[in-house]
């Protein structure tokens, strides 16, 4: 037997996701037709968010994703890394290098865990809440290599993009909705990518798969 739904919350999540999913913001007329409910409803849906911060207009009535969102991803971050973490921790050890799980964040790449390696006399400090951007460095490019934009690649080499000398792998985390995010490593020393490439995409399948 099917659990039971709330019509009014699956309306308000769906409202949500599709500002979400629009930079430029929309209205009412073009939210209601996306959704699929009369403008009646989805003024009384964006009062709501807008009471909670999720939802903001701007200066021409135009409606968009509000900054109470940030809030909802910052008391997501703890759960990811917590998660992620052991499968990270794993293959810190078995490449010798520094591996982390990085989001997108706008147009930015954000680390949001981070794990050394135990065993090395050196290797690549790498801060959680660091950032570039999203075409710069490995983990970004992963991340829109998991948007379709690298071809049939299955991960991403890139040297001295962030950090002079710095060699990244990395691999998007697919199949989490609402989630763009990749797992890669990164080191000062030489990266062998045919070996190391599929252990960087087997990890960020495992990361999919606790995070199903």
């Amino acid at each position: 037997m099917a659990a039971e739904t709330s019509q009014t919350l699956d309306r308000g999540l769906r409202a949500l996701r599709t500002l979400a999913a629009t930079p430029g913001g929309m209205s009412i007329t073009a939210l209601a037709a996306e959704i699929g409910v009369n403008r009646t409803v989805v003024y009384r849906l964006v009062a709501t968010l807008e009471q909670h911060g999720l939802a903001r207009r701007d200066a021409s009535g135009r409606l968009h994703v509000g900054l109470g969102v940030l809030a909802l991803a910052r008391g997501l971050q703890p759960v990811l890394r917590e998660l992620a973490g052991p499968v990270l921790r794993s293959l810190a050890e078995e490449v010798g290098c520094t591996a982390h799980l990085t989001v997108a964040d706008g147009g930015e790449a954000l680390a949001i865990a981070v794990v050394e390696p135990s065993w090395t006399d050196y290797h690549v400090a790498y801060r959680v809440g660091a950032r570039h951007a999203l075409d710069q460095g490995a983990a970004g490019r992963a991340i829109l290599l998991g948007r379709g934009e690298g071809g049939a690649a299955t991960y991403v080499e890139t040297v001295g993009e962030i950090q002079p000398g710095a060699r990244g792998v990395a691999a998007p985390v697919l199949g989490v909705e609402g989630l763009e995010a990749s797992v890669g490593i990164v080191s000062l020393g030489e990266l062998d990518g045919p070996v190391v490439g599929p252990l960087v995409v087997a990890a960020a399948a495992q990361v999919s798969a606790r995070l199903s």
